[in-house]
């Protein structure tokens, strides 16, 4: 398998160590299509498996109700977020231990732990969405004891099987969508289990103000975002090509500022934490105009629409302050909407900064088949220069 952009090693890391002996033997001694696809239908028959002989002891081979306190939708969707997390502790250990051979950082646990954490939670809460939908569909209805053995296993079979998939072949792109995906669905689910009704005349931080499950899970998905938002800053800024000396540093630097504050966010609620919930809030917004500011400086090679895009996203931001300011909006809207262009910005950055590095590898070839017909100067040079 090529080496996905998340897997390759940092170019001003340590050198990568060296492959294990031919005599050494491995189940997969290189990624192809075919072994991963296989795996990955390991891991989805056995968590059927597993999964409908633990429905079975749970449900006693009874019908059982679609949605709701001890149904199969309850269960089915607490066995997927298991099993996701296990496939993609899996896949991503598999790939460290297959692929790059380069000793794993303190960091890169961190890193699984929370691309784990982030699969689990949405697929724990995409299929109790999709059996709260599909009771209000069959209202009355219950769940034969055949099904609900089958449909169990069946929806962590296809969870595993996708998050393996995913873990194994986790890009740039995959991984915003994962973050995009896990935001929704963590704060969608706080915002429809909130204690109070009327939370939203207050803020967005509102949701992490109580002690029960709603604030918990608002919480714990912004500090997971957070983890996730520092890992794509230190893997999207690899590679970036820039004639600014510190530009790509900067860069990673402030991203990891937005995603450690963001973090911050949710570890201190605002209803005990108010200064300081406030502060790194506001750190964040500040820190984003920052980059979007300085952006063309720090990567001169960004396009010139993206950089305006980041100038739009940054005025509307402001604008909709101003608005809060003169009460014609309220903070909750100003946060959301906020929120959804930052998010909105990171992911569209990843991508630039992806098609700058691919642009930069075509190039190279081309540079390299120039050299020689520069005279013995010129190649002096361009030898000096790939040393240094």
């Amino acid at each position: 398998m090529t080496q996905t952009s998340l897997d390759l090693p940092s170019p001003d890391g340590p050198p990568p160590e060296p492959a294990p002996a031919p005599a050494r033997q491995r189940v997969f001694d290189r990624f192809s299509e075919r072994s991963l696809e296989s795996l990955a239908l390991a891991a989805g028959a056995g968590s059927f498996v597993l999964v409908a002989l633990a429905a079975l002891v749970a449900f006693q081979f009874q019908a059982a109700p679609i949605s709701g306190p001890g149904s199969v939708g309850q269960f089915a969707a607490i066995g997927a977020g298991i099993v996701a997390f296990l496939a993609v502790i899996g896949g991503r250990t598999l790939v460290h231990r297959q692929g790059v051979h380069r000793r794993l950082k303190p960091l890169d646990y961190v890193d699984v732990a929370a691309l784990a954490f982030a699969h689990a939670v949405i697929a724990l809460l995409g299929w109790t969405l999709l059996a709260v939908i599909l009771e209000d569909a069959f209202i009355g209805a219950e769940v034969f004891p055949l099904a609900v053995l089958i449909l169990a296993g069946a929806t962590s079979a296809m969870t595993a099987y996708l998050a393996f998939y995913s873990a194994t072949h986790m890009d740039l792109q995959l991984l915003a969508v994962v973050l995009a995906a896990f935001l929704v669905f963590g704060v969608l689910a706080s915002m429809l289990t909130a204690s109070d009704p009327n939370w939203w005349k207050d803020n967005l931080s509102a949701l992490g103000m109580s002690s029960n499950v709603s604030a918990f899970a608002f919480n714990i998905t912004i500090i997971v975002a957070g983890f996730l938002v520092t890992t794509l800053a230190r893997y999207s800024t690899r590679g970036i090509p820039t004639s600014h000396p510190h530009g790509i540093a900067r860069v990673r630097i402030t991203l990891i500022v937005v995603g450690v504050f963001l973090g911050m966010v949710g570890l201190f609620p605002v209803d005990r934490f108010f200064a300081l919930h406030t502060s790194v809030a506001s750190g964040m917004v500040v820190a984003f105009a920052v980059l979007v500011i300085a952006l063309p400086r720090w990567i001169p090679s960004m396009p010139r629409a993206f950089v305006a895009l980041g100038w739009l996203f940054l005025a509307v931001t402001l604008l909709l302050a101003v608005f809060f300011f003169i009460g014609y909006y309220t903070l909750t809207a100003v946060e959301l909407v906020a929120g959804i262009l930052v998010f909105t910005w990171i992911v569209l950055f990843i991508r630039n900064a992806a098609a700058l590095v691919q642009d930069a590898r075509q190039d190279a070839p081309q540079q390299a088949e120039r050299a020689p017909g520069q005279g013995g100067d010129a190649s002096g040079r361009s030898q000096a220069t790939s040393v240094g």
